[in-house]
């Protein structure tokens, strides 16, 4: 089983390619991988509580752990608790961490 770490920038409800990195996810979980998609910029927007995207909201289904850059969320005025549940801030640090380990590491 490999690590993946999926980087998502593009907010889905302007850039229709980022479900093909949701359908990525999707699939690499469900081969056994562990997977977590990192969103950063204006990846971060399916994230909120009040954004409704049904693509994004499997990947949730699914138990795809995903991450939020806290840095992006401030900058969109994002706050912890407006994240729908089981999503939490984290560091940009953690993209670095995981590429000192060798984890597979896909930016989109």
């Amino acid at each position: 089983m490999s690590q993946y770490m999926l980087i998502s920038s593009r907010d889905p409800f302007e850039c229709r390619e980022t479900e093909n990195l949701y359908r990525l996810a999707v699939n690499l979980n469900n081969n056994g991988h562990a997977v977590t998609l990192f969103l950063v910029q204006n990846g971060v927007m399916p994230a909120r509580k009040s954004a409704a995207n049904r693509k994004f909201a499997g990947l949730i289904r699914q138990g795809i752990h995903i991450e939020v850059d806290d840095f992006s969320a401030k900058e969109r005025s994002i706050m912890e608790k407006e994240l729908k549940k089981g999503i939490n801030l984290a560091s940009i640090e953690n993209i670095i961490n995981s590429l000192a380990k060798g984890t597979k590491t896909i930016w989109h």
